[in-house]
C-alpha cells in the first residue's frame, strides 16, 4: 500500500479504514448533589446536566455540557487552504432553461457535479433508552471532485474522488492524495432497487407504478463499487428552491460509526439534497436501529441529524482526479459491469467481510493502484480478478 493511500486511511473520514477514526471520550457527569441523588441512574439529558464553567461548550439542541464530550470526533489534519467560486443565483440557469419537471429534476442531478471543499457534521439529538448517553459529535472535511460518468436520460451516475491537499510542517502544500469514493447512481422510475435488509444482506425490491410515478431512486455504493443503499425520492422545484426529499430507508452503519459503536446494527433514515448558492447540501435524520429483519419488532437507541456541505471551489486544482480516471476507468468500469450482472441474477445476496484476509475495498485498490502507477489495463486478467474476488465475497461462483 503506497504511503499517499495510507495517509488517507487514518484521517477521519467517511472512507475506507473504521479502525482509523477517534474513539469517542467518556462523558465526565457532575457529581449531583444529594437533593438531586435519584435511585435511577441518569439517561439522556441528565446524563449531561448544564455546566457553568470554563471546561463547558455549547452544543446547538444540548446546551452547555463538559468540553470533552462537546468537542467532535472526527478527522484532524490540516488542509490548505481553498478559494470558493461566486455564488450562482437561484434557480440555476439550467432549471429555468428546462422544458419540463423530468428535465428539471435531470439538470438539479447534473449541477450535483463539480469541484468541492465538503464537511460533514453529524449529531445525536435524542436518545429513545433509559441508559442512554449523548455520544460525541462528528465532523470531518475534504476536497473532493464529482464527475459524471454515465448520463443515458433517464439514468446519471455520479462518482466522488477525493483530492487532498496538506499542510506541512513547513507551510508548504502537499503533493495531492486521491483516493476513489463513493459513488451515487440517480434512475428514473425505477422498478427494480436493492435494499438493504440488515445483517449485511440485501435483497430486491420491485415498487409499484404507482410509487414509481415521477420518481428518482438514488443509490449510494461504498468507495469499492459495493451497494449501501437505495431509496425513491422526488424533486420539487419551486420558485428559487430545488430539493430532493427521499422516503425512509436502511442503510448499513456509516463508516464514521463502525468501529465506535457496537449497539445498533442498522441506520435507518430520510434525506433531502437542497441545490444552493454555493454547492448543495445533503441533510439527513437519522435513526439508530437495533437490527433489521432478523427481529420482528423494531428497536431503537437514537437519532441524530446529518449536514454534509459540499462548497464549490475554484482552487486548489483537483485536476489529477482526471488522470486517475484516465488509467483506472477501465477497471472501475468493469467492477461497474459484474455488480450489475450479480444484481440482475441475485434476489438476496449477504456480503462477507473479509476473503483471503482481506476487505473488499483491498481487493479492488491494491489491483486499481497498479494501474494508476502505470501497469497497462489487461481486460481478460482484470475480469478474471473481478469476478472471482466477488464471488468470494458473495459466495456462490461468480456471474458469468
Amino acid at each position: 500500500m503506497s504511503g499517499a493511500l495510507a495517509k488517507l486511511l487514518c484521517l477521519g473520514l467517511l472512507v475506507l479504514a473504521p479502525a482509523c477514526q477517534q474513539l469517542p471520550v467518556p462523558v465526565q457527569a457532575v457529581t449531583p448533589t444529594p437533593a438531586a441523588t435519584t435511585a435511577t441512574p441518569a439517561g439522556g439529558y441528565a446524563a449531561v446536566p448544564p455546566v457553568a464553567s470554563p471546561d463547558a461548550r455549547y452544543v446547538f439542541g444540548w446546551g452547555e455540557i463538559p468540553a470533552a464530550v462537546a468537542k467532535p470526533r472526527g478527522g484532524s489534519t490540516q488542509g490548505t487552504p481553498v478559494t470558493l467560486a461566486p455564488a450562482r443565483a437561484l434557480p440555476l440557469a439550467s432549471i429555468t432553461a428546462a422544458s419540463d419537471a423530468f428535465n428539471r429534476d435531470r439538470a438539479a442531478i447534473l449541477a450535483l457535479a463539480g469541484d468541492y471543499r465538503t464537511s460533514f457534521h453529524f449529531m445525536e439529538s435524542l436518545g429513545l433508552t433509559t441508559d442512554h448517553h449523548p455520544a460525541r459529535s462528528y465532523h470531518s472535511w475534504a476536497t473532493e471532485h464529482i464527475r459524471v460518468i454515465t448520463d443515458t436520460g433517464r439514468f446519471i451516475s455520479l462518482q466522488h474522488t477525493l483530492v487532498m491537499f496538506f499542510s506541512n510542517a513547513d507551510g508548504s502544500a502537499s503533493a495531492p492524495m486521491l483516493t476513489k469514493h463513493w459513488r451515487q447512481d440517480w434512475t428514473y422510475e425505477d422498478r427494480d432497487l436493492h435494499t438493504f435488509r440488515g445483517d449485511a444482506t440485501w435483497a430486491r425490491r420491485r415498487p409499484t407504478p404507482t410509487e414509481t410515478s415521477g420518481a428518482w431512486s438514488q443509490a449510494v455504493f461504498q468507495v469499492d463499487d459495493s451497494p449501501r443503499y437505495e431509496a425513491l425520492g422526488r424533486w420539487e422545484h419551486e420558485g428559487n428552491l430545488s430539493v430532493w426529499t427521499s422516503e425512509r430507508a436502511w442503510r448499513p452503519l456509516p463508516r464514521r460509526e463502525h468501529s465506535v459503536r457496537k449497539d445498533y446494527d442498522v441506520m435507518e433514515g430520510a434525506h433531502r439534497i437542497v441545490l444552493t448558492p454555493t454547492g448543495w447540501l445533503h441533510e439527513q435524520n437519522n435513526w439508530k436501529r437495533v437490527a433489521g429483519e432478523s427481529v420482528s419488532a423494531p428497536r431503537y437507541v437514537a437519532a441524530e441529524i446529518g449536514l454534509d456541505r459540499y462548497e464549490r471551489i475554484t482552487a486548489p486544482s483537483l485536476a489529477a482526479a482526471d488522470e486517475y480516471w484516465k488509467k483506472t476507468g477501465a477497471y472501475w468500469a468493469l467492477v461497474r459491469r459484474v455488480w450489475t450482472e450479480e444484481f440482475a441474477r441475485r434476489e438476496r445476496f449477504t456480503l462477507q467481510p473479509k476473503f483471503q484476509d482481506k476487505a473488499l475495498f483491498e481487493h479492488h485498490f491494491a489491483y486499481a493502484e497498479k494501474l494508476a502507477e502505470g501497469q497497462p489495463f489487461d481486460t481478460a486478467d482484470a475480469e478474471r480478478h473481478t469476478r472471482s474476488t466477488l464471488a468470494g465475497f458473495l459466495g456462490g461462483p461468480p456471474a458469468r
